[in-house]
């Protein structure tokens, strides 16, 4: 069976909270977000992380990102950067722009791998980045 966030077309695990365009209705999960398409559900991931590189300070780097998306309280943070950043060839210090195209989705390809332990096609994320970068 496909990990849950397959399943959902939420490779992100993005938790229930918000009314995303693309939502899949009606919504079985209790927990986590649902989208029409695996498309979708990572364009929704794009837009909470150009939320964080708006906020002042920014969160704008690869480790503070994952910090907030994954914070130490619910996961292993560290383990989750390394893992990242290995996977998909960043440095944690590496600064992201929300013009960044090629960070961007190096990093949501590498927190897709650790949400459900399989690589996303790239330009399945490189199309939701499209999708994103308009809103």
């Amino acid at each position: 069976m496909a990990p849950r966030g397959i399943r959902n077309n939420n490779p992100l695990n993005i938790r229930k909270g918000n009314n995303w365009q693309g939502e899949r209705h009606p919504q079985t999960d209790p927990a986590f977000e649902e989208f029409t398409s695996l498309e979708m559900g990572l364009r929704a991931g794009f837009i909470i992380i150009f939320n964080y590189l708006k906020k002042r300070p920014p969160i704008d780097t690869v480790s503070a990102i994952i910090s907030r998306w994954a914070p130490p309280s619910e996961n292993n943070t560290q383990s989750y950067i390394n893992t990242v950043c290995k996977f998909a060839s960043l440095e944690p210090n590496r600064r992201i722009k929300r013009t960044d195209k090629a960070g961007l989705c190096r990093l949501i390809w590498g927190m897709c791998y650790v949400e459900c332990g399989q690589s996303i096609s790239f330009g399945r994320i490189e199309n939701a980045y499209a999708l994103a970068i308009n809103e």
